[in-house]
């Protein structure tokens, strides 16, 4: 999911970070270097009345009401984004299609335990401390799972996963650098001593007019986030990983597993973005890059300072964030209060607007995402394709160009879901984390989730599936696309499922 977050390390967890080394054989760090570690059970935030209203409310009034300015600090009620699309009722389904039924994620109210998770840093480079969350550690025996988080959020959209798959594997959610909380912990380019103390006190971060030497070579580009997973999953994690990514998360596992196969065991991709940066590579582009030089570095230009102010006013209002949500949420009863509270509180903190405009102005990567792609399949990588089939933005025919270079991942396409699938369908989306990356660990022995036996795998099939959430049945369908896959082919299926449609129409 694409919306904007960022928050540092609290400045009393930065003083306690302790020391921790690898232990895995082959993925140690290097003679004499440490891996700074710092872990605390995740707190819940508790929120209150968003809307100065005498019962609660939700944000589907925020397009009608004009946002108070300390709004952020505020809470809301539940249901978040409004709308008339939400999961189908059971009794809705078309008996045509096959029914399957799959757990839904742990009911705590009938004392069903979910792993806890814990909040951690660690000290990557002098004053860049990553923040990440981990689950299911006690799980020695099974394989390891980072999720890597869309722009603008971080591991707090993965808490379904955590407690949930944590309860079989060991899992792990990163904050990239320069979101979430992963954010330096002192001003990349601060203001001039000459500035007045009570005006230096109101400005925000990295706006200043020289960089502090640490954050001299400093640039929230794929580049970086690239190098940061891989340190982290030879510092931390100490084996290859299978690796989850939405959206930009997605451009970077596929990016990283192309440019480390030996680190990834797998690459799910959800509703992966195709695309990123505009400004030309460095090291890729030489000549186009002296051309149009990439401004992401600090201290950020004049003219980007003056651009990002406006840009950024804009995409940091509450109103703003509410209609991104809205769009990117297909199944408008999705409770998003957490993910919305998150996201208008963070993007205060002094450091957020400065690091948007680094992103935004950051050089692409050495790699486009088709050039990724290639060469995960050269290197025979494991990839499977899960796209929620109504995202606006990252629309089906992504999700089947990647099918299209990837022939023998499996595709699922989940409907009503939209660009976090994950976090609107979580039953569903990790009933196929689990069954896929029990697949590829069995080397194939094990059927793909919603197949009935291996042959099936080259066929396209569509199924219902059916979970219960909240003491209710709920049902989606999951279309799986087979080896066998032609867009051509689909194209015309879809061609005549719209004349069928028009001649069922009552007139």
């Amino acid at each position: 999911m694409d919306v904007l977050l960022y928050q540092s390390a609290p400045s009393h967890v930065r003083s306690q970070l302790i020391e921790k080394k690898s232990t895995s054989p082959g993925l140690q760090p290097s003679s004499g270097e440490k891996t700074q570690v710092l872990c605390t059970p995740r707190k819940h935030y508790l929120v209150k009345n968003l809307y100065y209203q005498e019962a609660s409310g939700s944000l589907n009034s925020i397009q009608n009401r004009q946002i108070a300015p300390r709004a952020f600090n505020e809470g809301f009620s539940r249901t978040v984004v409004g709308g008339e699309q939400s999961l189908e009722d059971i009794s809705d389904s078309a008996d045509s299609v096959p029914k399957v039924l799959i757990p839904g994620l742990p009911d705590y109210s009938t004392g069903e335990s979910s792993t806890s998770v814990s909040s951690c840093y660690w000290e990557w480079k002098p004053k860049l401390n990553v923040h990440y969350e981990k689950a299911g550690c006690e799980n020695v025996n099974s394989p390891p799972v980072l999720f890597l988080p869309g722009f603008g959020v971080g591991s707090f959209h993965y808490e379904k996963q955590l407690k949930d798959l944590g309860r079989d594997f060991r899992v792990w959610a990163l904050d990239f650098l320069g979101q979430g909380k992963s954010l330096p912990i002192e001003d990349p380019a601060p203001l001039l001593k000459e500035v007045n103390l009570s005006k230096q006190k109101d400005e925000t971060w990295g706006f200043g007019e020289k960089a502090e030497p640490w954050a001299e070579e400093l640039v929230y580009s794929v580049d970086l986030w690239r190098d940061q997973v891989q340190s982290f999953i030879e510092q931390v994690i100490g084996e290859p990983v299978y690796i989850v990514g939405n959206s930009l998360g997605g451009y970077v596992a596929t990016y990283f597993a192309a440019c480390n196969p030996q680190l990834v065991k797998g690459v799910t991709l959800l509703n992966a973005t195709p695309f990123w940066g505009f400004l030309p590579n460095p090291t890729k582009s030489p000549l186009l890059s002296r051309m149009f030089p990439p401004a992401g570095t600090f201290p950020l230009p004049a003219n980007v300072t003056k651009l990002m102010d406006i840009v950024w006013q804009k995409m940091s209002d509450p109103e703003t964030i509410a209609e991104l949500l809205r769009q990117v949420y297909a199944d408008h009863s999705t409770d998003v209060d957490k993910v919305f509270s998150q996201i208008v509180e963070t993007t205060e903190h002094p450091a957020a607007a400065a690091a948007f405009a680094s992103i935004m102005c950051a050089p692409t990567g050495q790699l486009s995402f088709d050039e990724s792609l290639s060469r995960c399949r050269e290197r025979n990588v494991p990839v499977c394709l899960v796209y929620g089939k109504e995202d606006p933005w990252v629309k089906p025919f992504w999700g089947q160009h990647v099918k299209k270079q990837l022939p023998e991942a499996p595709y699922y396409e989940i409907s009503p879901a939209g660009h976090c699938p994950h976090d609107e369908v979580p039953e569903v989306v990790n009933y196929l984390l689990r069954g896929w990356i029990k697949s590829v660990e069995s080397k194939g022995s094990i059927t793909l989730p919603l197949l009935d036996d291996p042959e099936a795998v080259q066929y396209d099939l569509t199924k219902d599936v059916e979970f219960i959430r909240e003491g209710s049945k709920k049902l989606v369908r999951v279309r799986f696309f087979g080896s066998q896959f032609s867009l051509w082919k689909l194209i015309q299926s879809q061609i005549k499922d719209r004349f069928r449609n028009l001649r069922l129409k009552p007139q």
